[in-house]
């Protein structure tokens, strides 16, 4: 198999009162992934950003500065500077019609309401991309949605949560090393 180049995006807010909260757990993710890499995020535009390699591929790792609700404005810019088709763009993002913990990868699809997907949706060319969705539940009263995703996972979350983490990192580095397809088959249960 010819050496492939990826952008993972890991989606989330920036800013200290979103650090640990549901709605970036994307961003949880990108750091995991970053750090079993030995690599670290610089300030570039739209985007923490780094690379590294594995198992011969290269991989652009790129956490949105652009807050949740304009994502697309940063996948669009990296995709078109590192010349990676849509296909070739994992986005890591929560999602609530999961329950907590479940992980399901996506080779396409809709944006289900969710702000980051759908503007990645408008500004970068459709639905075709990959996804990796991470189940953060939805146990929150009619109306209390915003409140709830940006919150901060509860104590019994927090002892799953780095399972979890490397869970989807795992996730992840197979979709780099053997695609989409071969790898929901092997992950998505």
């Amino acid at each position: 198999m010819a050496a492939k180049k990826q952008l993972i995006v890991g989606l989330g807010n920036i800013g200290r009162e979103y650090a640990d909260t549901r709605h970036n757990i994307g961003f949880m993710i990108a750091d995991e992934l970053a750090r079993q890499a030995g690599t670290t995020f610089s300030t570039l535009r739209y985007a923490y950003y780094t690379e590294y390699r594995h198992r011969g591929n290269s991989v652009y790792l790129i956490k949105p500065t652009t807050y949740m609700n304009l994502s697309g404005k940063a996948v669009n810019y990296w995709m078109h500077e590192l010349k990676i088709p849509l296909q070739d763009v994992l986005v890591i993002v929560d999602e609530i019609a999961l329950p907590f913990g479940k992980i399901r990868l996506r080779a396409k699809g809709s944006s289900a309401g969710h702000n980051g997907l759908k503007s990645i949706e408008t500004l970068c060319g459709g639905q075709g991309y990959p996804r990796l969705r991470f189940g953060i539940g939805n146990d929150f009263p009619k109306g209390r949605q915003v409140d709830y995703v940006l919150s901060g996972f509860d104590d019994d979350e927090l002892m799953d949560l780095p399972a979890l983490i490397d869970r989807s990192t795992q996730v992840v580095n197979s979709f780099v090393h053997i695609g989409v397809e071969l790898t929901m088959t092997q992950f998505n249960g």
